[in-house]
């Protein structure tokens, strides 16, 4: 992962290409997300971060799919902007977030919000969608994927502790599968990726409409 620093002319961007060989860049990142970085580190897809800050309001009536793409698309669009987008490459944009019986559960602000939220997807199931848009040169591609994350029952006092672990405080739903929650989770229907925050399948299914396939990706792995 290569961090730019706005820079200031294409040659720059040029002679940038020429001398981070052979770990060079093949997307850029518009997040600062660190798990969709993990996830991209994963599978060997090298990145530029390009994080970007929009208003994630949600309008009334919307629809948590059409919320999610339209965040998505929204941060793409800024990231498509940015003085730093320079060098010739596809930019990633994604947006993540819990839906219980249509309902987007958001990031707690306190111990009483989360015990909200747990309480809710306790002994139940819910949504995690992610809207994922790519663009480069004028193309651009959307995808809507879910999961369904199902919930054993949870006693009010695991909720607490795990609120005063730290992990919840900044997560979509009040949790975080790849973490402490996982203590929660009875099974999911779906991609596990997606719940973390970056449907990996499903973004490398994209990436390959712009020429970056798995092939290229496990060459770049190789020693």
């Amino acid at each position: 992962m290569l961090r730019l620093n706005n820079p200031s002319s294409h040659g720059f961007a040029a002679a940038l290409m020429t001398h981070i060989s052979p770990q060079c860049p093949l997307i850029y990142l518009a997040s600062a997300s660190p798990r969709r970085q993990e996830l991209l580190a994963q599978v060997g897809l090298s990145f530029v971060t390009l994080p970007q800050q929009i208003d994630e309001s949600h309008h009334i009536n919307e629809d948590p799919g059409h919320y999610v793409l339209r965040l998505a698309r929204e941060k793409l669009e800024a990231g498509l902007h940015d003085k730093a987008y320079v060098l010739p490459m596809p930019v990633l944009a994604a947006d993540t977030t819990v839906v219980f019986q249509g309902q987007i559960l958001g990031k707690p602000a306190n111990l009483a919000e989360a015990i909200l939220m747990l309480k809710l997807l306790s002994g139940s199931q819910h949504q995690v969608l992610t809207g994922v848009a790519i663009a480069q040169a004028g193309k651009i591609v959307q995808r809507l994927v879910s999961t369904t994350v199902f919930f054993r029952p949870l006693e009010e006092s695991e909720i607490i502790a795990y609120w005063e672990s730290g992990e919840p405080c900044d997560k979509a739903g009040a949790y975080a599968i790849q973490g402490l929650g996982a203590l929660f989770v009875s099974r999911i229907e779906g991609s596990y990726s997606n719940v973390v925050g970056l449907p990996l399948f499903e973004t490398l299914q994209i990436l390959t409409e712009f020429g970056i396939n798995s092939t290229k990706l496990l060459a770049g792995a190789a020693v």
